[in-house]
């Protein structure tokens, strides 16, 4: 099986100053990444023909990954039409499958991303997707929490006319809702072919994992960095598969 791995990070952010290239508990957040594939790849019974590539325009986040002590890192400097705020990412992941299928002269059977900004994953939840995304077929497979609010019972829309519950229904209690996920942009396998079609994240056929709730969050702002800081250093001390990958990172 070929799988290509991306990582993909803008130069700069809004919310958090350079955030891809940021330090995190202790280690550059790049490398949290870095290390899930290759303590993925070093325990997998899979025969796996892998490469890795990081999409970037941030120069600064190129030599972190050249100099990541863990994998090799190909790298595509990104074109500046894929740079600004209303580029989707997975245009961004589209131009990597393009440009490493030319460069590397293979076809993947997958496509993977890992987020930079969500250092909080396991070799489990690696592996779940990947399984999930082999078994179905799925055009894309996404990692999911369950989601604390529910928008046919206890999330609310402003209208003319005051506010009302996003989905009109009559249940009573949360249980009687139908069962809702949130997003949680950590991990997604792509089936190449669905890719080349220029579709959406979800206009396919989507597939979804579950992760740990607590171990993903947002990052606008400063105090989120701080938070999902705070909550790693819990789960590295009670928590064996978040600790193996921050360990795993020598630097």
């Amino acid at each position: 099986m070929k799988i290509l791995f991306t990582m993909c990070g803008r130069a700069g952010s809004k919310g958090i100053k350079n955030k891809n290239i940021r330090s995190f508990a202790g280690k550059p957040l790049p490398y949290y990444s870095i290390s899930a594939i290759d303590l993925f790849l070093k325990k997998t019974e899979l025969e796996i023909d892998y490469d890795i590539v990081v999409n970037t325009d941030s120069m600064e986040l190129i030599n972190m990954m050249k100099e990541n002590p863990l994998r090799k890192v190909q790298v595509i400097e990104r074109k500046p039409e894929l740079c600004n705020d209303v580029i989707g990412k997975i245009e961004v992941i589209r131009d990597c499958y393009f440009q490493m299928k030319e460069r590397m002269g293979k076809s993947y059977d997958m496509v993977v991303d890992l987020d930079l900004t969500s250092p909080l994953r396991t070799v489990i939840d690696m592996e779940n997707l990947i399984k999930k995304h082999r078994e179905t077929k799925a055009d894309v497979t996404t990692s999911v929490t369950d989601a604390r609010r529910n928008p046919y019972f206890n999330q609310l829309k402003r209208t003319e006319h005051g506010f009302k519950k996003v989905i009109e229904s009559d249940f009573t209690a949360r249980q009687q809702a139908p069962e809702v996920f949130d997003m949680n942009a950590s991990l997604y396998a792509y089936n190449p072919e669905y890719l080349m079609t220029g579709k959406g994240v979800l206009d396919g056929y989507c597939e979804c994992i579950e992760m740990k709730d607590t171990g993903v969050l947002d990052l606008d702002h400063e105090n989120d960095f701080a938070l999902m800081e705070i909550i790693a250093e819990y789960l590295f001390k009670t928590d064996n598969g978040y600790g193996e990958v921050k360990d795993n990172i020598i630097v």
